[in-house]
């Protein structure tokens, strides 16, 4: 639409979307990272298959308010993150993914940087935000930190993308009893990850 300024076009687009969505689905916090999930893909196929955990969005709320730490798989679900919003709520954003440790332990065990990174943070997992766009050997580690008794998140962002593991790792995220948001299927990715903490930021934030 000509003539609309910036943010009445991004107004503009949530009442488009919000029309297209089925009512009632959700509550009101899911409906509203529902609706940042279809605004990144422009694609309202996507709604039926985002799959929350109950009290999920409430979880993720929550840890981010109390500051907590966010941590992500790849440097594109940091880099998309807002760190201003997570840092004035006493939080921080981390990703190992490219440290020489993390780099030199890939190497000698084979396995791939992403499970060494989640398997770093260890403990630190315990009580964070984690949210993964891209590997599912990180989900699969998360997974197995909170088995072993090591670490629980207050929420896990399952939304790793592709053909091999990723349909998978995250139906057995939804399995579990971790709180989770998570996108069925093989579709996900970095974009995704970073709009859901978004999304879940501006719900903590009261700018829905």
């Amino acid at each position: 639409m000509p003539g609309l300024k910036p943010h009445e076009i991004e107004v503009r687009s949530m009442e488009i979307i919000d029309g297209l969505l089925p009512a009632g689905n959700w509550s009101p916090g899911e409906r509203a990272v529902v609706k940042r999930l279809v605004h990144t893909t422009g694609d309202p196929s996507l709604a039926p298959f985002v799959k929350f955990s109950d009290g999920a969005v409430d979880a993720g709320v929550a840890a981010l308010r109390g500051g907590c730490l966010v941590v992500t798989d790849t440097h594109m679900v940091r880099i998309g993150v807002n760190t201003n919003r997570v840092e004035a709520l006493g939080g921080a954003v981390e990703c190992l993914i490219a440290d020489e440790a993390i780099a030199e332990e890939s190497r000698r065990t084979g396995r791939t940087r992403a499970a060494c990174a989640m398997r770093a943070f260890g403990a630190r997992l315990d009580g964070s935000v984690v949210a993964l766009g891209n590997a599912p050997t990180a989900l699969r580690e998360v997974l197995a930190l909170a088995a072993e008794g090591v670490a629980r998140p207050a929420l896990v962002i399952g939304m790793p993308v592709g053909f091999v593991d990723a349909a998978e790792s995250k139906a057995a995220l939804t399995a579990t009893d971790l709180t989770f948001i998570a996108v069925d299927g093989t579709r996900g990715g970095s974009p995704l990850a970073a709009t859901t903490v978004n999304a879940l930021l501006r719900v903590a934030e009261g700018a829905v």
